[in-house]
């Protein structure tokens, strides 16, 4: 089973970054209020990023690795595509 790593963008114009098996379905989730208790406060408004990984435990450090970054660094991999750390 793939995992997805993804970072979306808040309304209050902050970056959520998170990791799941189903994409969208995670998605939709954040954007009913069902997703993390972030999201329930700031609402997703997209999706700006995500990476396809081969498996959960890659999905996990990636998404830690990515928490790590400051907000300039996120905001430079999402405008180049870059791929993960």
């Amino acid at each position: 089973m793939n995992y997805w790593v993804y970072i979306l963008l808040c309304e209050n114009g902050a970056y959520y970054t998170g990791y799941t098996n189903d994409l969208e379905a995670r998605y939709q989730q954040h954007l009913s209020g069902k997703g993390a208790k972030y999201t329930r406060s700031f609402k997703p408004i997209k999706i700006v990023q995500s990476w396809e990984v081969a498996d959960k435990s890659t999905a996990m450090k990636m998404e830690a690795q990515l928490k790590k970054l400051t907000r300039k660094e996120k905001e430079e991999m999402i405008l180049n595509h870059s791929t993960l750390p």
